[in-house]
């Protein structure tokens, strides 16, 4: 990923997170029904798996701007649930014809559109599963996905702390909001690190 490309966000962007509407209601078929939360070692499958989705993606979006391998599964060694996750940049995230249907014909669901935090909208499929996250160009979150993938590949104290709080963080959760909220302040820590690895804060 080039940190310099045309389309990447300034620095003060990324280092403020910025939140949605709180009285926005992002889920479209209703809220997910409760699960186990697992999270299994890594596994090699994870990046074959995610090669074989970006091949049917930017065959079926022709007009996206980027696409990544983020979260946990994109990490050699992290432990992670196993959920691919995946950023998709498209020229306006709200143009929902443009890629929604044709991602509908790859076996994915429209689950989540948040008009308030960065347009984002998220696809799901199953076997195996993925979650499709779309941003518009330059988008902070996708930024940040991108840079904290990247330290985490390159920092294995940070790695370890990180699988260390993710082990902590599934035991007696069924939600992954919950799952997410109970590692944020480790997640947070981390991104400060980043932030001033490079001179942002």
């Amino acid at each position: 990923m080039d940190l310099n490309m045309e389309r990447w966000p300034t620095d003060a962007s990324i280092v403020s997170f910025e939140e949605g509407n709180p009285d926005e209601n992002p889920w479209i078929n209703g809220k997910p029904q409760k699960e186990e939360i697992k999270v299994e070692t890594y596994n090699p499958r994870w990046a074959e798996q995610y090669e074989i989705r970006k091949a049917e993606i930017n065959a079926a979006v022709p007009g996206r701007l980027g696409i990544e391998h983020v979260g946990s599964t994109a990490v050699p060694g992290l432990p992670a649930k196993p959920v691919i996750d995946i950023d998709l940049i498209v020229p306006d995230p709200e143009l929902e014809g443009e890629y929604v249907p044709v991602l509908q014909g790859l076996g994915y669901e429209l689950t989540i559109r948040e008009r308030s935090w960065y347009q984002h909208r998220m696809l799901r499929r199953e076997e195996p599963r993925v979650n499709l996250h779309v941003f518009g160009p330059a988008c902070p979150e996708h930024a940040r996905h991108i840079l904290f993938r990247d330290w985490l590949r390159e920092q294995p104290a940070d790695r370890k702390r990180y699988a260390e709080a993710k082990m902590l963080a599934k035991d007696g959760v069924t939600t992954a909001h919950d799952y997410n909220r109970r590692k944020q302040d480790v997640v947070l820590d981390i991104y400060q690190e980043i932030f001033k690895s490079r001179g942002w804060i």
